[in-house]
């Protein structure tokens, strides 16, 4: 397991102070959302260059970190027509530059019929897959110029939302560009959480040969309402999501969420010796 952290969750900073903050929490790799992460460099879309990539690459690789993936969160079920084009034109210039940024995977969930991304009831149905399809495979398109990956994560809210749906967007679109994140807690909410272990195996199962990334956080269920918290602070089956990990995808980046300065390290020592016990 290669251990890192969303960059943006230490702060919008310089990126050489970003960079010397988290690997001083022995980190060695991070997913960089450039527009979260990076204070004093103008990313509004056709602002990129390779030269800031490979700036932004050095001044990490500096520190011994890798960008193991770019995430460019979009809204690939936007009814919005021209929102979503500008949404589609980012993705695909963060494609192009991604392996200026020494990475080869750039990563989005799948969004929801409304464009503020809030769940909507007809998120789970058939016409809503059969947009994020034809928009997941034009950027599969773009990626397969570059050789280089579209990153998608499932999220129980979302069009996407189980192993299943994962496997049948990677069945039709029928691509090795297209890989996948996986986030268990994203796939659990308040209904189904206790039938988190035959989701886990199921994820694996069905979805092993793609998984690029793993994101590592942890949930709690107060009142009826299921609520994200830091890893090894909560409800997760960290033993079998890590045991699958070893036997999947050894040396895996697996990136921490929900975390902040104050809580990594604690996230940090719970990840490394719940590793080390799967």
């Amino acid at each position: 397991m290669q251990l890192g952290v969303r960059a943006h969750d230490f702060g919008k900073l310089p990126v050489e102070e970003l960079a010397h903050r988290i690997a001083a929490h022995g980190l060695t790799c991070v997913q960089l959302a450039v527009v979260k992460a990076l204070a004093g460099i103008d990313t509004d879309a056709g602002r990129l260059s390779p030269g800031l990539a490979c700036h932004v690459r050095e001044a990490f690789a500096h520190h011994g970190i890798q960008i193991a993936v770019l995430g460019c969160y979009v809204n690939l079920a936007d009814p919005d027509a021209a929102t979503l084009r500008v949404q589609l034109g980012r993705f695909k210039e963060h494609l192009r530059l991604a392996r200026d940024f020494g990475c080869s995977v750039v990563g989005t969930e799948t969004g929801s019929l409304n464009s503020d991304f809030s769940w909507h009831p007809d998120n789970h149905g058939e016409a809503a897959f059969t947009t994020v399809l034809a928009n997941v495979r034009e950027l599969v398109r773009e990626a397969e110029k570059f050789g280089v990956c579209v990153g998608v994560e499932g999220v129980e809210r979302y069009v996407i939302d189980s192993p299943r749906r994962l496997r049948r967007l990677v069945d039709e679109v029928g691509s090795p560009n297209l890989q996948l994140i996986l986030d268990p807690v994203n796939l659990l909410n308040a209904r189904n959480h206790l039938d988190q272990a035959a989701i886990l195996e199921e994820a694996f199962a069905l979805l092993g040969e793609r998984i690029a990334i793993l994101h590592a956080k942890d949930f709690v269920v107060e009142a009826g309402q299921f609520r994200p918290v830091p890893a090894g602070q909560g409800q997760l089956n960290y033993g079998l999501f890590l045991r699958r990990a070893k036997e999947h995808k050894p040396w895996i980046s697996t990136l921490l969420e929900d975390t902040n300065p104050a809580t990594i390290g604690e996230s940090v020592r719970f990840m490394r010796e719940a590793f080390a016990r799967a």
